[in-house]
């Protein structure tokens, strides 16, 4: 019996994959500005990512954190230049990401009714993703001049129509959670963006020491 079940979970789940909603306009849709956070007061700066245990999780693609941070600095945090002179890095590092995935007592409610509550709408379960994330400001001499942190945490349910389906919210609860990590960063940078101008300033641009030693030298701070 408990088999049969299984059968008709299955089935019913593919079924309802196409009319789960889309997650990649939700994953990358364009950042809406935060009116009480000024907009590209930095100079423009060369990104640098390391995703770390979100790269371990089952939902947010390799490039994901990538993607997202990019994103960010050049929308909020960089302001706009004609050229393409950088004057140090930008290196973010998710040192924590937790996934937990609850409602596992309505799954089973709705297997012993075939199903029939999911395929009215009601979710299968939740995604909720915990992310811890750095932001460290580099010049480019390689030296760390400021570092911030943040946490995000999210909640993605699993449903029919106006859910996702579970690969797909995995993935947005991954990336919402890292997107909320950097929403409390954000103040934080702005807070000590002329702070950060001078020293990024008196470092120099990056174009003025590539090639020399001290770049290869001091790239270690960066990796």
């Amino acid at each position: 019996m408990l088999r049969s079940y299984s059968y008709v979970f299955l089935a019913l789940a593919g079924l309802g994959l196409a009319s789960c909603k889309s997650t990649e306009k939700a994953v990358f849709r364009a950042i809406r500005s935060n009116n009480s956070v000024a907009l590209g007061r930095l100079p423009q700066l060369e990104a640098v990512v390391e995703p770390g245990p979100l790269n371990t999780t089952e939902g947010a693609y390799p490039d994901d954190a990538s993607k997202v941070f990019r994103q960010e600095l050049s929308f909020h945090l960089a302001e706009a230049q004609p050229d393409t002179v950088k004057y140090g890095y930008a290196k973010l590092l998710v040192t924590q990401a937790q996934v937990q995935r609850t409602g596992r007592a309505l799954q089973a409610f709705q297997m012993l009714t075939l199903m029939t509550p999911s395929l009215l709408g009601m979710p299968l379960e939740w995604y909720r993703t915990n992310v811890k994330a750095e932001v460290q400001i580099i010049d480019s001499k390689g030296e760390v001049v400021r570092t911030y942190t943040g946490a995000g945490r999210s909640k993605v349910r699993v449903a029919m129509y106006h859910g996702y389906s579970q690969t797909k919210a995995a993935r947005l609860s991954d990336v919402q959670a890292l997107r909320l990590a950097l929403d409390q960063i954000r103040p934080q940078l702005d807070a000590d963006a002329d702070t950060l101008r001078q020293q990024l300033a008196t470092s120099g641009p990056l174009e003025e020491i590539i090639g020399q030693s001290a770049h290869s030298a001091d790239s270690s701070g960066v990796n």
